[in-house]
This record gives C-alpha cells, structure tokens and sequence, in this order.
C-alpha cells in the first residue's frame, strides 16, 4: 500500500516537475485542483524552457515503460494532437534513452553462458535503437557471417513495471467501487488485458515464437516481410534476428523522394491488418511506426517489413464474425443490423429497446457521413459510439482492446503515408469476400476440407459409436426412472410426515384445552396420544 502511493506520488512529482499540470482542461473544478496542487505539491516546472511536446516526452521517459507504450499509442494519432506534440511523442517509438552497452553486453553473455565472441563478430557497443522494454545492438554471427541485431532486456525493469501495474489495479477498483460509469468500462479488465501484454514482451522467446508464426502466414507475400530469427541464440531476455535494411515508415518525405507509391503503400497497410485478424486470427498487436520499415527496392510495389512481435492478438471464430458483419453494416449504414449484431453477441443487453438503440446509433452516424469517406476517422466514430452506448450498458470487451488499439494504429499510420486514403473502400471489398467465404458455398466446402479428415477418421468407428450412443440413452433412462421413483417416494414419505405432524399438534392443543377446563381424564388421553403421535413423526 505504501509503495502504490510512493510510487503515486512520484508520478505526481514528475508531470509537475516537467509542468504538465497545465494540460489540465478548463473544467469547473480546475481552480480546486489548482489549490489541492499547491497545498501539497510545491514542487515547480524546472523544464519551462522546454516545448510542451518535449516536455510530454522527457516526463514519459521518465516514468518507465508503462508510460512510454502510452506516449508512443498515442503518437500514433496526429489528428488528435497538434504536430509539435505528436513529433516529439513519435521519438518514444526509438530513440528512448539506451542503457550502458557493457551492462548490455553484459547481460548477452550471462544469457548465452559464454563470452560473446565465441559466437558473434563485431559486436557494437553502441545501440543501433533503444526502446521502453529493451534495446538491440548489431554484430555479426560466427555460423554464417550475416549482419544480425541482439536484442536485450533491460536489466531490472520488471519490478519497475510490476509497481505500476499495482498502482493501475488499485486505482482501476476504486474507479470501479465509487465511479457508476467506471463498471461498465471494466477498468480491472482491461489493466488485466495490458498487464498481460507487457509481461508477455519480458519475454523474448514468446516473441520469437510469434514472429516465426507470422512469418509463415506471409510467405509468399509482395505485402509483409518478417525478418529470419534464430532461434538457437535466443533467451527468455535475448532474442537475435536478422538485421533488416528499409526506410522506417515515418520518414514520409525520403519515401516520397524514392518515389515509393505511396497509396499502394497506405492500402497495403490495411490490407495486412485484414489480413492477419480475418484470415489467420493472429496479428501483430504493436504496429507504431517505430516497429515498421519499407523496402523501397521496388518503389512502384513496395512491401512492409515488421519488427518486435512481443504484443499479438487473436479473435475467436464468433467475435470475427460479429466484427465483420458489425463492419459491413456500418459501411452500408445499416443501423438497425448494427444494433441487432451488437445484441446478438451480448456486448449489449438483450433487453434494451433496439429501436431506441437503431436511432442512436443513427443520430451520431449520420452527420459523420455527411463527409467524404476519405475524411471520416475511424477514432471519431469509435468515440462517439462509445458515447452513445454508456446509454444502453455496452460492455467493453477486453478481447477487442488489442484490436481497436491496432486499428487505430493504422488509420494513423495509413493517414500520415497517404492523407487521401480512403480506410473504408479498401477494407469494405475484402470484409466482404472474407464474408462470402464464411457463409457461401466457398465457406461450406472449406468446412469440408478442414473436418474431411476427422470425419474420414472417426466414420469406421461410426457403428460402435451409435451402439454406445444407444446404450448410454438406455442406461440415463434408466438412471432417470430411478431418480423419479425415488422423488415420488421422497414425496409420500414427506406427506406421512406432515399428517403426523398436524396429528400430533391436534392432540397437544386438545390436551391444553382440557387441562384449562379441569377434565384430568381427558387431558391424560389426549396426551399420551399426543407423545405417540410426536414419536410417530420424529420415527419418519
């Protein structure tokens, strides 16, 4: 408890230190807020010479990896933040502070159990990139003399982590206890959800493993290339790939100058995020710019090359489905589907009025519409719906969160290669055909194939089955009729019971009557009946 508010307080003393104190909105309570900041925190901006978005910056360096996986999502979205903020959050993506290359090299050999030279060449001490949860040096590997780069964790980051975890957990439950709106968002879900992703990033053998599959689900492809891993130097801190060479994605102005097509490149983008959530149900769930690269070695077809795997994602057959299908209707704005889709899953309450709901959704869709399709942002309509469905006790859906994340880190990325990109007519034609796949004759024949198999395999031992099959109704018909036997008996059993009851409390009231009214001989009878009639009922 001391640590959370320890580590609270740290928090509080960075953002005023860096003087983020004045991002705080012009709202009714300010100048309370205000007045509580300088009751206990006299601390000043010591940075004032410094622009608000390198001041964001530092502060979020600052705070460790927690805060610098937020800075670099929302450096994502240049349509929410003015260029001088969203610049300098960008730089999270890559040029976080490095650690000491020695501690570095230090900890590759710890991890590997020898010297580094028995198996590279040409270590560099140096980081080639240093990023919130670890940082990569070049060398060259002894084996087959390729270019390679090591990854490596930083040293002592997981109890970092692990405060502001806690810190997140207990202020998500106070949200929830005391905030009426919090419960519905699921705040202790969905740090659940985070914790998850940044415990599975500690380890570099899960990212191998990750990368390898994602490999495999785009060879061949002219969309997305995924560097080769080795596997045999690889630890749960080490990971060592081969060394890529592209332009990263947020250099806009050198792709343009390599004459890179840059609407193909854009479309690509949403293509392989597509691709991988509705084809292979596995998709790379940490897509910022500083996790992306092009080869332009053929500019009029360029390809997408990707790194850093620790954050993937999946959805189930059902929750694709229901994405596709909320998808399409929304492109067609067919809002009543929409609003039945979202009862049918459950992440609205089957009693809600889905009329009401249809017209809400109609109410914020409609003027977002009003504008070309190239000019609509997937963060606006997502915000407005979530506005809208606080209404009608729509629950946030943890296994979605990866996902919305990840879709909103491409329309950015989409947007910021080619403003004119148009996310709804390149997704619309694929939802649609991944659709016709599903539920047409090609989905039908595709089921065939994939169960033909296990069909083939199981139809001799068909006959044994349905006699098993059989035997088992008879013996639960049986075992049925037993139950039901013993319930009736349970019933008659309890129905003498009740009669000697009342029997019995007949004659006990009788015996009381007649001791009041002084018959002695009346009241003798009646009440050794009575005791025969109460042992009668205790014996059943």
């Amino acid at each position: 408890m001391l640590k959370d508010f320890w580590r609270l307080y740290q928090i509080i003393k960075v953002f005023l230190t860096y003087g983020l104190d004045e991002l705080i909105p012009d709202v009714k309570g300010k100048k309370r807020l205000r007045l509580v900041r300088y009751c206990f925190f006299w601390i000043k901006n010591k940075h004032r010479n410094k622009a608000l978005g390198e001041r964001i910056r530092f502060a979020m360096q600052d705070l460790g990896p927690v805060w610098i996986k937020f800075g670099q999502m929302l450096s994502t979205r240049r349509d929410l933040f003015p260029p001088h903020v969203a610049n300098q959050l960008a730089l999270l993506q890559s040029q976080v502070t490095p650690f000491d290359g020695k501690l570095a090299k230090n900890e590759i050999e710890i991890a590997l159990g020898e010297k580094i030279e028995i198996y590279f060449d040409d270590f560099e001490i140096t980081p080639l990139a240093s990023a919130s949860i670890a940082q990569v040096h070049c060398a060259t590997l002894k084996e087959n003399g390729k270019e390679v780069v090591i990854k490596v964790i930083r040293p002592d980051i997981k109890p970092i982590i692990e405060a502001d975890l806690r810190l997140m957990y207990r202020l998500a439950k106070i949200a929830r206890r005391f905030i009426k709106e919090a419960a519905r968002l699921k705040p202790v879900e969905v740090v659940k959800e985070y914790e998850e992703d940044l415990i599975n990033e500690l380890n570099l053998m899960r990212e191998a493993a990750n990368a390898i599959q994602i490999k495999r689900n785009f060879t061949p492809s002219d969309m997305l290339y995924v560097p080769e891993i080795y596997t045999d130097y690889c630890r749960e801190n080490l990971l060592v790939l081969e060394k890529i060479s592209g332009v990263p994605v947020a250099l806009t102005e050198e792709l343009i100058a390599n004459n890179v097509n840059m609407k193909l490149l854009a479309e690509r983008g949403v293509q392989v995020f597509f691709t991988q959530v509705f084809r292979d149900s596995f998709f790379h769930a940490d897509m910022h710019p500083g996790n992306i690269f092009v080869d332009i070695s053929q500019p009029n077809s360029p390809s997408y090359i990707a790194i850093d795997f620790g954050i993937v994602g999946s959805l189930n057959k059902n929750d694709k489905r229901y994405l596709a299908e909320n998808f399409i209707a929304f492109f067609n704005r067919d809002y009543r589907k929409v609003a039945e889709l979202h009862v049918d899953s459950g992440w609205v309450p089957n009693y809600i009025d889905i009329d009401e709901f249809e017209f809400s959704i109609r109410t914020v869709c409609e003027p977002i519409f009003e504008k070309p399709l190239s000019e609509i942002s997937f963060g606006h309509v997502l915000l407005n719906l979530f506005n809208t469905a606080r209404r009608f006790e729509m629950q946030v859906q943890p296994q979605l969160v990866l996902l919305q994340k990840t879709l909103l880190y491409i329309e950015g990325l989409g947007r910021q290669l080619y403003p004119e990109l148009d996310l709804w007519k390149t997704a619309k034609p694929f939802l649609e055909d991944w659709m016709k796949e599903q539920v047409g004759i090609k989905g039908l024949i595709k089921s065939v194939k994939e169960k033909g198999p296990f069909w083939i395999e199981t139809l001799p031992e068909l006959p044994e089955l349905i006699y098993y099959s059989l035997k088992q109704q008879q013996h639960i018909k049986s075992s049925l009729l037993t139950i039901s036997d013993q319930i009736a008996k349970q019933k008659e059993k309890k129905s003498n019971q009740q009669f000697w009851l009342v029997l019995a409390s007949v004659f006990s009231l009788a015996t009381v009557a007649f001791l009041i009214t002084h018959r002695e001989l009346y009241a003798l009878i009646t009440g050794l009946f009575s005791l025969l009639t109460w042992f009668n009922a205790w014996r059943r």
